[in-house]
């Protein structure tokens, strides 16, 4: 049996599905497509798929990961894109597809692209508001956990960050905790210059990469 992981990228309209229903929609065209799938044991067998760190909705991801198993050894993994692509709809295009070498739980941190403007301010104020409260000590916002809403200091699950001011808009690339352990979603920082601004930001949210803990790239 052999592990691959499969790389993909999701836009457009599927940007805004679930990661369960792209869960979903991957088990499907993993179906429709014949690959050697490895399958669940059990009453209701299934193709097997894990995804080491879900996509937040309405988030684009040009460098997501699927792992699977193949029940043959031998079957050449180049040809999975093109036989899975055949299966799926244009917002999600695999495009490629290799031999795991990092677990899952190696990943602990993600990189993002932020872009954010707002009505009536322009780059130059929207990119001064975010580096005021970037530049902070501590950045504390309200965030819901199992037990409930807690208070918690965003600020130290961000590793690295730079800004850029842009022509409509301030560009924010950024390097946040991720994993099972601690994970910073990047809306909290969005959320959090809202409160403090009162203002309605427009976000368009990228995730780039994700790294492991000697921010190498997770793969």
């Amino acid at each position: 049996m052999k592990n691959v992981r499969i790389w993909f990228k999701k836009d457009y309209e599927c940007r805004y599905i679930s990661h369960l229903d792209l869960n979903r929609t991957m088990l499907r065209a993993l179906h429709k497509s014949k690959l050697p799938i490895w399958h669940t044991e059990g009453f209701n067998p299934h193709p097997f798929a894990t995804f080491p760190l879900p996509l937040s909705l309405g988030f684009r991801g040009i460098n997501e990961c699927m792992d699977v198993k193949l029940e043959d050894d031998s079957f050449d993994i180049s040809t999975i894109p093109d036989r899975l692509n055949s299966c799926l709809p244009r917002g999600i295009r695999v495009f490629d597809a290799t031999e795991v070498i990092m677990k899952a739980g190696k990943v602990a941190y993600a990189s993002f692209t932020i872009r954010v403007s707002a009505d009536r301010l322009s780059s130059s104020v929207v990119t001064a508001q975010l580096r005021d409260l970037l530049g902070r000590e501590s950045i504390e916002i309200e965030k819901k956990s199992k037990k409930g809403m807690k208070t918690v200091d965003i600020k130290q699950g961000i590793r690295s960050y730079e800004l850029k001011e842009m022509l409509d808009f301030a560009q924010l690339d950024i390097i946040l905790s991720a994993g099972s352990s601690d994970n910073i979603n990047p809306q909290l920082i969005i959320s959090a210059l809202q409160r403090e601004n009162g203002v309605e930001y427009d976000v368009d949210i990228t995730r780039n990469d994700l790294l492991n803990s000697e921010l190498e790239l997770f793969r």
